[in-house]
Formats: C-alpha cells, structure tokens, sequence
C-alpha cells in the first residue's frame, strides 16, 4: 500500500517551507528511517525521514520548491503502485509534462514556433524538469533565458527541443571552449550543416566573470528581506540613542570572571545584565511591551524577550519566554543554550515568530559598533540595539572631569504606538537600571 509523505507542520505560525535538498531520487529504494528529503523554514532546518520501507515512486516537488505545511511531498510504495491520486490538489500533471518522454521527429517540427521565446536575461524564467536539464546539457544549450511552457513556467524537454530545431548546434569541442573561456557562439557556424565550431566563438560583451560574481540569495536571505522591507514600510520607525555609565556592568563583569575562577557555575555576560536591566525597565514601562495591531496594541502581562543571534544561516531572533520570571543566572543560561540551539539549526520555529517575543534586543557591542539603527521586528513596537563601549567625557563634581567607560543604546520605536516622550522615559531607565544594577553571585 502507497504511502503519502506530508510537508510537517513546525510550529503553529509556519504556513510553508522550502525543500533544500532531496537525498533519493524517483525509482530508489528506501528503507525505514533514511533521509528522505532537507527542509527549512525561514529560520530552522530539518530533515524528513522515510516512514516505511518501498520505492520512493514519486517525486511532487523538486528542491527549492516552498511547499505549503501539510501538502503531499512524495510517494513510497511497491513498484508500480499508482500515485497520481496523492498529487497536490488532486489534478494529474498537465499534457504536456506527462509526454515528454514520447515527443517524436514529426512534433519536434511542428515544435519550432515563435511559442517558445528566448529573453536577453541569463536568469531560468522558471524550473527546468530534470529530463529538459539534461538534454540541454548534452546539447550545449544554455536554459537561461527561455520561457517554459510548462506548468507554471516550467521549462520541459519540449522547449529544449524547439531550441534544438531553430539553433544550431555546438560542437564539444566548442561547447568544452566556450564553458572555460566564457565565450559565446554565432548565429550560425561555419562546419557541418551551420554547426558552431570552436572557431566561431567570440568573446562575450558582458563583463568577464573574474571581476564580478552574481549570487542568488539563499532562501533565507530573502525571507528576512522581505520581513525586513514589510517592517519598514509597515511601520513609523524612530530611533533614539543615549549612552549609559557603563562602570557598574564592568565592575560586576570583574566579580562574574573571578567567581567563575573559583568555580562559580554561570559565566554572566555584559549582554545578559543589559537583557536582564531591559526586563527591569520594561516592567515600569509595559506600553513598550507590546504589539501594534493597526486599530489596536496588545500589551503584554508577561515579558517574552527577543535576542537577535548571528548564525552561519542568518540572523534569528528566538524568544526567551516569561524572562521577567527568571533570576539573571536563570535568563543567562537560556540565552546560551537559545543561541546554541540557533546556531545548530535546532530552534523550535515556534520562538523563532515574530509574535513569539514582546520585545527585541539586537546587540552588536561585540563587534565594535558604535551607533545603529535597528529595525522593529513586527508586530513589536520597540527594538533596543546595544553598542559598544567607549570612553566618554563626564562631570565628576566639583568641576572635576574625567574620561567615564559608557555604553550606548539605540532605541527604534513605532510611532504609531509609542509618543516620542514615553519613548525617551523608557529609554532612560534603561540607562537607570544599568547604571543601578544589582544581582547576587
């Protein structure tokens, strides 16, 4: 009996992934507990295992495909077994893809019509099906540029050899010349019946590829673009800065490395007593503890803090859950263990949401940064963006002045739901509770 593999569901707030990698291919055999197929979602990756020993008989998408949670991904079952049933949506493929296979001489001629167009863009319009692939390879053909007439755009083997009929072909020799010298052939080639040969390539007149690389983005990448792009336009983002006396948290620093010398278990950072001063002040200012909904703010009882952690894969932003319950030890070692977990790729996707953490905080002091400017990760209505720390000038009294360490803050805030004011006051006592920080070792 066939069984159908779903997209998993991870977390309530993921509506799609996108399939990375696929480890079988259509035909191979699979046994209980094998890889079948990589999957992300825009923060975490994971790897769907075979539910049964079989044939993996179908494949519905390929990778890099973004499936939407709970779809029918592929098929295993005993050789020959129909699976046409199982397909998403319930439609068989449409004519064109299922006959790809069978084009005969007679068609490829019929083939050559202005249907089939090719574009000044190096970029595949759409998916290419493994079989166009392949042909094109073999035939020396660049895809990029044709527009399938497949589903969706697809280019299949049916466009390929439409190119075939109205192109001339390459030899290996010039396809082998063209590929390591970046070179591009003539309308029409001087060998046998107008084929292209090496003595007819050209230099390309498009900048030579040692001097630029184009990249795509990675899937990734273009989930937090687009999440970054919706938060500005969406939003009345306004960024305040203010140093803070900095000399408390060096201090209690100094005591946190000695007591961990004498085998105290927690190594507390700089960025966990900011995090921890931030839960402090967010208490007396819960108006900055919330979600802007449009007509309406949600405001939270409970303190959710965000911790943006640079990744091999991107910047994640996980929530650490009713933070305001924690001792400073306590918010310590989840951060850690949150980042760790991100840095793996074995963040649960649900604290990765942007509706998972009442309020963000991005620190980049580590890497020197001066003074930044943070974007609002919504439907939150502030960001604090912790820089590093610089001497500053200070009135020590009694007209004495001297250079004091102080760190600075950047507070980016929506305007639509916090006033400028309260915003100020807010930013404030964070300095405040920095400045007045206590904790027990």
């Amino acid at each position: 009996m066939a069984i159908v593999v779903i997209m998993p569901k991870q977390g309530q707030s993921v509506e799609s992934c996108i399939i990375t990698e696929w480890n079988k291919k259509k035909g191979d055999l699979v046994k209980k507990g094998e890889i079948l197929f990589a999957y992300e979602t825009d923060k975490a990756s994971f790897e769907e295992e075979a539910a049964a020993d079989g044939v993996l008989l179908e494949l519905f998408y390929e990778a890099g495909d973004e499936v939407p949670v709970l779809t029918n991904v592929c098929v295993i079952g005993a050789p020959g077994e129909p699976t046409e049933n199982f397909r998403p949506g319930g439609a068989p493929p449409k004519k064109e893809e299922q006959s790809e296979s069978v084009v005969t001489k007679e068609e490829t001629k019929q083939l050559a019509t202005p249907e089939v167009k090719i574009t000044a863009s190096n970029t595949v319009s759409g998916s290419i099906s493994p079989r166009a692939k392949n042909l094109a390879e073999k035939e020396g053909i660049q895809p990029g540029g044709i527009l399938g007439t497949g589903p969706m755009g697809r280019i299949i083997e049916k466009d390929i050899l439409s190119i075939m009929a109205t192109h001339p072909k390459t030899t290996p020799l010039a396809r082998k010349k063209a590929d390591q010298e970046q070179l591009h052939g003539a309308a029409s080639g001087s060998g046998l019946g107008g084929s292209i040969t090496a003595k007819d390539l050209t230099a390309s007149t498009s900048a030579s590829s040692n001097t630029f690389e184009i990249k795509k983005l990675s899937n990734i990448r273009k989930l937090i673009a687009k999440a970054m792009h919706q938060s500005l336009q969406n939003s009345a983002q306004l960024t305040h800065h203010l140093g803070a006396d900095a000399r408390r948290l060096l201090e209690l620093r100094r005591k946190v490395k000695k007591a961990t010398d004498s085998g105290y278990p927690v190594n507390i950072t700089i960025n966990d007593m900011v995090c921890f001063a931030v839960i402090k002040a967010l208490k007396k200012f819960p108006q900055a503890n919330a979600h802007f909904l449009g007509d309406s703010v949600k405001y939270f009882n409970k303190i959710n803090l965000g911790i943006a952690v640079d990744t091999d894969r991107g910047l994640m932003v996980p929530a650490v859950r009713n933070a305001d319950d924690l001792s400073i030890q306590g918010l310590s070692n989840q951060m850690r263990e949150i980042a760790i977990s991100c840095r793996k790729g074995a963040i649960d996707p649900e604290l990765l949401s942007s509706e998972a953490a009442s309020f963000t905080v991005s620190n980049l002091g580590n890497y020197g940064v001066e003074m930044f400017t943070p974007v609002i990760n919504l439907p939150q209505v502030g960001i604090l963006g912790v820089n590093t720390i610089l001497p500053r000038p200070k009135d020590l009294g009694d007209g004495v002045y001297g250079f004091v360490p102080h760190i600075g803050l950047s507070l980016t805030y929506d305007h639509q739901a916090l006033d400028g004011g309260e915003a100020t006051r807010f930013l404030k006592q964070i300095a405040n509770e920095i400045e007045n920080l206590e904790f027990e070792l």
